[in-house]
């Protein structure tokens, strides 16, 4: 016997029509670049509007676009940081049928380029401080029809729009398109794996449902009373989804833009009056040690209201939750997810039994977590047979839910995806436990991805760059620990008889293809690399050979975006 529910699509537009009813006046505050100083650091400078507003300039972005000519599923990219502009591409493009593609700044040209045209981009809108690869990238990507640039242009350019004239040229989008809520709305593409990046494309109702998800008190706690400061990127997976998720439930947005240094997000923490805020554990680092110094100079921040320091991109060790706890009373929260599960699957939130003050406390806060309402974990072995949920166990994680992917873009990388008991399921790559409580713990990666600062690095690209070395006969990378960015990848290289390299003619080498915090920080040279029974280097063993290596403070060393 069927139901008698109402059949009313989830989608991004009733999350819009929220913010115009019930939460016109809540403040939107972003931290934008207003200049350079005279050593040629950029100046900060604060811009408030309203939800109202914000509705308002979303309504006629979607209604311009529309007027370039766009139809239903075209792909509109973004390359831009954290701001009101960005926050309006979130609710505006989606609510005009189109798809908001939201591309990685960190990546080098040449990988923007390629994830443009596999995307078949047909606008781009970028960030000012990016003008500057404007001509690199139309001349590379033959699709790209329109060029958009949020910000003051710093320099008249032939062909490209400015964002604000764009979008008050237009006229409010007058009705939504009539969209089935299992449409794309959004579009990131994961660099969590080797080869080519591969794309994931969130639906209206995935969007909507992450973020009913996403909010609870065991989850991320957001509702209208919060002011919440996503220092994550927006091109992270919808910043873990979180502008969505405030839109939806009324909370205040802080955006830092560029300044992602300790003394700014401290300073925006404290004015803004920030209850909730969420970035990788780079970042927290670097506002731990603005804290300390502060405190210890008589000075100390005023954070009285901050309930809640959430950490994701990889894990926290519970040598930094302790320190925020102890020395400053600030709760770090876990959370985990990927690209593929349009983030947030877990949260580390403590039983109400348990003292998060405790050993026991902290030792459960230092795992990725439980999972959130709707998403489902298990591990298995490498035939795929269910192990068990005891925490002792290691195995592959593997994940199902309504808001994560069931392909990629384009049927790329089908292995990730298969049926389980009649039931589909996601291969996230990751080597985890369960115990029987359903904390989930990660313990090594299937692959030998080297996680830096919360970004991907594929250790197999590096290698295929390397190998084209004349003098390099045998290389692997490995990721080796790192004090501030969690690892970097150290080359292991085996030269030719007789010819030897060094590490600056392997970095000249990759410098022009790659981003430049997937550069190596050291490289070492040796005789012969361990090679198991099927040919493929033992990267587990060369870890441990070189566990405890650093590459100190090499003027080579790689500096990396937080």
């Amino acid at each position: 016997m069927q139901g008698n529910m109402m059949d009313v699509q989830l989608t991004v537009p009733t999350i819009l029509e929220r913010i115009r009813g019930q939460y016109r006046n809540r403040e939107v505050v972003s931290l934008l670049a207003a200049g350079r100083d005279e050593a040629g650091n950029p100046i900060p400078k604060k811009h408030r509007t309203t939800y109202g507003d914000v509705a308002d300039r979303a309504l006629r972005l979607a209604n311009g676009l529309l007027g370039l000519g766009l139809e239903r599923g075209d792909r509109v990219a973004t390359l831009a940081v954290n701001s009101f502009r960005h926050l309006e591409a979130y609710l505006g493009v989606p609510s005009a049928g189109l798809v908001l593609h939201t591309v990685n700044i960190r990546l080098h040209p040449e990988q923007v380029a390629w994830i443009l045209n596999d995307a078949e981009d047909r606008v781009l809108m970028i960030e000012n401080v990016f003008a500057a690869m404007i001509p690199a990238l139309k001349a590379a990507c033959p699709k790209l029809e329109h060029i958009i640039v949020m910000g003051p242009l710093p320099q008249a350019m032939p062909g490209v729009r400015d964002y604000d004239t764009f979008v008050m040229g237009a006229e409010p989008l007058p009705r939504y398109p009539r969209l089935d809520e299992n449409e794309a709305a959004a579009m990131c593409y994961t660099s969590g794996t080797t080869g080519n990046p591969k794309g994931v494309l969130y639906t209206h109702r995935s969007t909507v449902l992450h973020s009913l998800a996403s909010a609870p008190k065991d989850a991320l706690n957001v509702g209208e009373a919060d002011s919440v400061l996503p220092i994550v990127p927006m091109f992270h997976v919808n910043a873990w989804g979180l502008p969505y998720t405030c839109a939806m439930y009324g909370a205040k947005q802080v955006y830092a833009g560029i300044f992602s240094d300790g003394r700014s997000i401290a300073t925006l923490l404290q004015d803004e009056g920030v209850t909730i805020t969420a970035g990788v554990p780079t970042i927290w680092m670097g506002l731990l040690a603005e804290l300390d110094r502060a405190r210890e100079a008589g000075e100390p921040y005023r954070l009285d209201g901050l309930e809640r320091v959430i950490v994701g991109g990889s894990a926290a060790p519970e040598a930094m939750i302790r320190a925020f706890q102890n020395r400053h009373d600030l709760n770090m929260l876990q959370a985990w997810g990927m690209t593929e599960t349009h983030p947030l699957g877990t949260a580390s939130s403590v039983p109400f039994d348990v003292d998060p003050t405790s050993d026991e406390g902290y030792k459960l806060r230092a795992k990725q977590g439980r999972t959130v309402p709707l998403v489902f974990l298990d591990i298995v072995d490498g035939n795929r047979q269910r192990l068990p949920h005891d925490g002792k166990t290691m195995g592959n994680l593997i994940a199902r839910g309504p808001w994560i992917a069931n392909s990629y873009y384009k049927g790329a990388g089908q292995d990730n995806f298969f049926e389980l008991d009649g039931e589909l399921w996601f291969d996230t790559g990751d080597i985890s436990t369960l115990d029987e409580r359903g904390y989930m713990h990660i313990q090594d990666r299937s692959k030998d991805l080297i996680k830096s600062g919360g970004e991907w690095i594929s250790s197999v690209d590096l290698e295929n760059a390397i190998m084209a070395h004349p003098a390099v006969a045998q290389c692997a990378v490995i990721a080796m620990d790192d004090p501030k960015w969690d690892e970097r990848p150290l080359a292991v290289v085996v030269p030719r008889p007789g010819q030897t390299v060094t590490h600056q003619e392997l970095l000249d080498l990759l410098e022009p293809h790659f981003a430049k915090f997937w550069l190596p920080d050291a490289t070492v040279l040796t005789d012969s690399l361990p090679i198991g029974a099927t040919g493929k280097f033992l990267k587990r063993e060369l870890r441990e050979e070189y566990r405890g290596y650093s590459a100190g403070n090499s003027p080579q060393r790689a500096e990396q975006p937080g």
